[in-house]
């Protein structure tokens, strides 16, 4: 079952198609960032999330959502938190038998390996926790075997219009496995990482 909120996405997937160590894998409750990836072209998500100014009142943005390379399983339940989404648009499938949208879910039948699907949404993903202080949240993402979790990456980019807000902090900060970039128009977060990843990026209206 992948398991997805808004900006969020688990996976449970079957044996991965390159030979890992036991280092590479993490068990429950633990998060391994990593350098680099020890299985690249594996399993990897990425999001856009659009903030208008209207948004800031509505909590209400646009997000495009990728999963690339995913891992053969029969059927896979992607369930998006049905008290915020609002619209839900399956925009590509490749190497699958089929990706039907059910209420606030997309069911992914009869996937291969090195499948990947694109989904656009609309959602009231956007926290107001503050006079002129938002925050958007990100997780728990995963790529889980059995009882532990592989390696993945995720990029997960917000963009707004030029100097309407600014980042206060991202969580986690910036280190090894965690790139953070950001403009006056948007942040983007590269992470590569096993285990159970919860990001949170904080914003504000400048002085």
């Amino acid at each position: 079952m992948l398991k997805n909120l808004p900006l969020v996405t688990l996976l449970l997937c079957a044996m991965p198609a390159m030979a890992l160590d036991f280092s590479d894998i993490a068990t429950e409750g633990q998060i391994k960032y990593m350098k680099e990836r020890p299985d690249p072209g594996a399993y990897s998500y990425e999001s856009r999330v659009i903030i208008t100014p209207t948004s800031l009142v509505s909590g209400s943005v646009e997000i495009a959502t990728c999963h690339y390379q995913l891992d053969p399983i029969r059927k896979v339940v992607i369930v998006f938190n049905a008290n915020r989404i609002q619209a839900i648009a399956v925009k590509s499938v490749d190497k699958m038998a089929s990706a039907e949208v059910k209420n606030n879910q997309v069911v992914l039948t009869d996937v291969e390996r090195g499948a990947s699907i694109c989904i656009d949404l609309q959602s009231k993903a956007l926290d107001q926790v503050g006079v002129g202080q938002y925050r958007l949240n990100a997780g728990p993402l995963m790529r889980r075997y059995f009882d532990g979790f592989l390696p993945m990456a995720a990029k997960l980019r917000v963009d707004w219009p030029a100097n309407m807000l600014v980042v206060e902090k991202t969580m986690p900060s910036e280190k090894e496995g965690i790139q953070v970039v950001q403009g006056n128009d948007g942040v983007q977060l590269d992470m590569i990482f096993a285990g159970k990843m919860t990001a949170q990026i904080y914003l504000k209206k400048p002085d």
